[in-house]
């Protein structure tokens, strides 16, 4: 009789990687497959690669050539957008057997190393408190410096009553967050009316509405939303849902006039400010985090600065911060003006303690109110205390040893570290079921 076949799977790159990696982990284990232990060799690993940066293709070859040397005689199927952009490049490194450059071809792949069953969607997400539910992918916009529309290209949401079913699996596995995520989340139902199919459009505030009526002790979140699709019926859903963490992630890019222009972004200043306020004035005190690159071809000081001084203005509670980098194939890679290393990493520095100080002050307009934290794990530096994510995505301590770990629970807010907030627990967290 055979053994068990054994896999491993690795996944750099973005939320939506991380939930096409769990769905090809679900089929691999009905397929009679089981996870490798650590120092096991495995049969077959998979790889969910990332090529958003150069740097993202060179973890890509090295992760390849790593676990065929830690897991001999291995097979080895690469996917994911670096899969897409070079299959040749790394059809040629060594295990490897398949390189997937559609994610449609992935039931076939699979089907060559025995798997015959593929789902439609996940029932857990492995080793985590919250799950990514992927509900779009592609992108059809054209930012000069972005590869991504080049290797996603296209439109595809998936439909409703999947992703319903997926959620409600989620939750009875035990998930209390669900995070809605795709390559650009608010472009989900879009492609339904460019094609003018003739059904009425169903868009994300549709589907917001239509989670929000899922019974059961759990929130929703969702991974970003860009300003220009925060529309009359976006706001209506969002400040209707009783489910809906009040968190927001428009992405920013940059704050000079001038630069987004040549970004070829898809806002003003005012329109991305006014969008913020208007989310304010109906929702409680929300949290807004954004990215911002530096660096960008041509970038002055006084670009940079108007930068600081429009992330002051927003009043992000996070900044994601990225030096820019030149992504061969794309516009942006060509440009004039490239800035110096030193001058990007120090800028990086600069509006990385911003986003720090600005962090600061969101976490004390949590002093003195309720607020749930969905509890994530023992604190590493507190014996007996726990720590988790706010629905307002701010870190919380709780020194409460008892309170269940995988659980959402309503604290008050005590008091701000610079890394968060210490809250303590005020009651059952109050989520309609």
């Amino acid at each position: 009789m055979n053994a068990q076949p054994t896999c491993r799977l690795v996944t750099l790159g973005c939320k939506v990687n991380q939930y096409e990696t769990e769905l090809v982990k679900e089929a691999l284990l009905r397929g009679g497959y089981r996870e490798a232990a650590d120092q096991e060799n495995a049969d077959l690993c998979v790889v969910n690669t990332c090529t958003v940066t150069a740097t993202g293709d060179a973890k890509g070859r090295q992760l390849i050539r790593q676990l065929e040397r830690k897991n001999p005689g291995t097979r080895t199927i690469v996917m994911g957008c670096y899969a897409t952009r070079e299959p040749e490049t790394l059809s040629r490194l060594p295990g490897v057997i398949e390189v997937v450059e559609d994610k449609r071809e992935l039931p076939d792949v699979l089907g060559r190393v025995g798997v015959s069953d593929f789902p439609t969607g996940i029932s857990t997400f492995q080793g985590r408190r919250r799950a990514y539910v992927k509900v779009q992918d592609g992108c059809i916009l054209n930012c000069t410096y972005c590869i991504i529309p080049q290797v996603r290209p296209g439109l595809r949401s998936r439909p409703p009553e999947e992703i319903e079913a997926e959620v409600r699996r989620l939750i009875d596995n035990g998930h209390r967050e669900i995070v809605l995520c795709g390559i650009h989340l608010g472009h989900y139902g879009v492609e339904a009316t460019r094609g003018r199919s003739g059904k009425a459009p169903f868009r994300l505030a549709h589907l917001i509405e239509r989670l929000d009526r899922i019974p059961g002790e759990w929130r929703m979140r969702l991974s970003s939303i860009e300003a220009a699709e925060v529309s009359p019926d976006f706001v209506e859903a969002a400040s209707g849902a009783t489910r809906l963490c009040p968190h927001f992630h428009p992405s920013l890019q940059s704050g000079s006039r001038s630069v987004l222009l040549r970004m070829k972004r898809r806002y003003s200043l005012e329109m991305f400010l006014s969008k913020m306020e208007i989310l304010r004035e109906r929702l409680e005190n929300p949290a807004f985090s954004t990215d911002v690159i530096v660096g960008f071809p041509g970038e002055t000081e006084a670009d940079f600065q108007e930068t600081l001084d429009l992330c002051r203005r927003a009043g992000f509670m996070k900044i994601h911060v990225f030096p820019f980098s030149a992504r061969e194939g794309t516009p942006a890679a060509t440009y004039p003006d490239q800035i110096p290393a030193e001058v990007k990493k120090e800028r990086v520095q600069r509006l990385s303690e911003l986003g720090t100080q600005l962090a600061r002050e969101y976490y004390k307009s949590l002093v003195g109110c309720e607020f749930d934290v969905l509890v994530e794990r023992e604190s590493g530096d507190r014996p007996g205390w726990v720590s988790g994510t706010a629905c307002r995505y701010a870190p919380v301590q709780i020194p409460d040893g008892a309170t269940a770990i995988g659980e959402i629970v309503t604290v008050t807010g005590r008091s701000v570290e610079d890394d968060g907030v210490i809250a303590e627990v005020a009651q059952a967290a109050q989520l309609p079921v």
